[in-house]
């Protein structure tokens, strides 16, 4: 079969923008090309925005507002991290000064948390988006049978948005490394 050949109708004015194939034995028909739907719907906008962005922000907008003028209204606030706030419970750690309760502000690092600054950059370094970072250790895993001692620890709060209340122990080689990836948001503890 052969391959239409496309050709621009001049025959009638202001339809430059329409194509015309010609197929042996067929009747020739026309479409719209891609680029010309998209020019009309970019059209039709740039049609309806100025009317759109000169309404009245509320009901009560002063009368002597000028039509293209800002809206009176502030923008939203953007979410900001200064929110991440985590509240560190450690006991049983082995060392009197590092057991006890501390609270840790982030973004910028501030708190009761004896290393507010460090704690910090470690939970950043150790976020990724879409995981949860407080998860525990999953279930089924195949753990040393390693005793890290008694130290236990809380956090609560809230990280990145979302809450947190997450338990850490020393109770399996599992533990031990989750607690360790976690120093110095959790005190450094001998085994």
């Amino acid at each position: 079969m052969s391959r239409p050949v496309p050709r621009t109708s001049k025959s009638r004015p202001g339809t430059s923008h329409l194509l015309e194939y010609a197929m042996p034995f067929h009747r020739p028909f026309r479409f719209a090309t891609a680029a010309t739907t998209t020019a009309a719907a970019l059209a039709a906008l740039a049609l309806t925005a100025p009317v759109a962005a000169s309404a009245p922000a509320s009901p009560a907008a002063p009368a002597d507002v000028l039509i293209g003028s800002p809206p009176l209204t502030a923008p939203l606030p953007r979410p900001s991290r200064s929110s991440d706030h985590l509240t560190v419970t450690v006991s049983d750690s082995g060392k009197a000064a590092t057991n006890g309760t501390y609270e840790l502000y982030c973004h910028p690092a501030r708190g009761t948390h004896t290393d507010a600054r460090g704690a910090c950059d470690k939970l950043d370094s150790l976020s990724r988006w879409g995981k949860d970072l407080f998860a525990g250790v999953p279930k089924g895993s195949k753990c040393t049978m390693q005793y890290g001692g008694p130290a236990t620890a809380r956090i609560t709060g809230r990280w990145a948005g979302r809450p947190v209340d997450a338990r850490f122990s020393r109770a399996d080689g599992c533990e031990i490394s989750r607690w360790n990836r976690f120093v110095p948001v959790l005190p450094s503890v001998a085994s």
